[in-house]
């Protein structure tokens, strides 16, 4: 298990990002949440086998097509809670 909390910026609030990453991280396996932050950007606290997080990684920096995404930063973090992914 991997675990990491990204912050991403660019058009990520009001273009079904959050909804969106809810969808990526189901179809993946992927427990954690999505929360917008009052700086306009959303932070992402992930957890999953290695090979899906990098996929879900690597799905934040493109971002859903209404969205446009300009800087995902990730960092390790603790182990987010095994109870599904969910929208905050």
């Amino acid at each position: 298990m991997k675990n990491i909390r990204c912050y991403v910026s660019g058009r990520v609030q009001g273009v079904f990002f959050r909804a969106s990453a809810k969808n990526e991280a189901d179809r993946l396996g992927i427990n954690g949440y999505a929360r917008n932050l009052a700086d306009g950007r959303v932070e992402v606290h992930a957890s999953g086998e290695g090979e899906a997080l990098d996929r879900f990684q690597a799905w934040l920096a493109r971002g859903p097509r209404m969205g446009r995404v300009d800087e995902v930063r990730c960092e390790p973090a603790e182990a987010a809670s095994g109870g599904g992914f969910l929208v905050l």
